[in-house]
């Protein structure tokens, strides 16, 4: 199929044709090389027409999250997560680190916090850049951190699956961890790190057993929280968004051998891994909800007054008045 766009047709002949070139383009590549293809988070929408909301969506993640207009929801209490150990297979697919679950393990659900439902962990997906800089798909006041864990999970009492949920309304829970580098890590995230050098490319995987999921976590009790969107195709507008306020931790040479993995695999690497991240979203007119409340401010008790707000410092975030 060959399209021509000559630089004398018109306005709409020239954006049908750019259109028609690129939905072309998804038969000829697979999914996960156009994920981080040269076209970029931009042409999702144009790609396929599944895809549209990534493009056209009013509520789609990730956002950065501006202190000016966040608001204090003291009904909120803490997230809380199921602590039993479970088995899964972490793996380089090509456009992100992935740790899924074993359906055969113990259900780790999620519950409490914003949600009205409880939700299954289904998976983790691991976010960073080449450089420290850069890397999370959330940013605080534009500010971004090297990288973002996210535990996804689906709500188990209204559907059967991820994959049937992931379209459904209040389907899916994201909580989402940014990530620091210091001298120490935890336990857990080393139990996923250590294994990073079998998944250099594309493909491969490794079994990894008797991990915690709420041993990768922080403190959960105090967190933001919005209604957003799946951050990869088709960008579905069901996901309940749970930021938590404190980070996590990884080490230099942790974050060094995350930049060492590849987009393709063994016989054709392409590229590095890194810098897998959906820049952020407009907020449009959702509001931001915070848990966090600051105890300064005495007997001031509109706790949706946007007076209050977050400053976000490099390695944690508090309150000011």
């Amino acid at each position: 199929m060959y399209i021509s766009c000559d630089s004398t047709d018109g306005p709409e002949r020239q954006t049908s044709c750019s259109e028609n070139f690129l939905k072309r383009l998804i038969t000829l590549e697979e999914i996960n090389l156009i994920f981080l293809s040269f076209l970029g988070p931009d042409y999702w929408g144009l790609l396929n027409p599944e895809w549209k909301l990534c493009n056209r969506g009013r509520r789609q993640s990730p956002v950065d999250i501006e202190p000016s207009i966040l608001l204090y929801d003291p009904g909120m209490g803490k997230v809380e997560v199921d602590k039993q150990k479970v088995n899964g297979t972490l793996k380089n697919t090509g456009h992100s680190v992935r740790f899924r679950l074993d359906p055969t393990s113990p259900a780790v659900m999620v519950n409490g916090g914003p949600l009205s439902y409880k939700y299954r962990v289904h998976e983790i997906l691991l976010h960073y850049g080449r450089t420290d800089d850069k890397g999370s798909e959330h940013t605080i006041s534009g500010h971004a951190f090297p990288a973002e864990l996210q535990i996804l999970g689906y709500n188990n009492q209204l559907y059967d699956s991820m994959v049937e949920a992931m379209p459904k309304t209040q389907g899916v829970v994201g909580v989402a961890v940014m990530v620091q580098i210091s001298n120490f890590s935890s336990p857990d995230l080393r139990l996923l790190t250590s294994q990073l050098d079998k998944i250099i490319h594309k493909g491969q995987m490794k079994n990894i057993t008797h991990i915690s999921i709420q041993g990768l976590l922080p403190d959960t009790s105090q967190f933001m929280t919005y209604e957003g969107s799946t951050t990869m195709p088709g960008c579905h507008e069901t996901v309940t968004w749970i930021v938590l306020n404190k980070p996590i931790y990884i080490t230099k040479a942790e974050i060094f051998l995350l930049r060492r993995l590849m987009q393709g695999d063994e016989a054709h690497p392409k590229t590095i891994l890194a810098n897998n991240y959906r820049p952020p979203q407009p907020l449009y007119n959702r509001s931001v909800r915070t848990n966090v409340f600051n105890h300064d401010i005495g007997d001031n008790k509109c706790f949706d007054s946007r007076k209050l707000f977050y400053r976000g410092n490099v390695g944690f975030i508090h309150w000011i008045e």
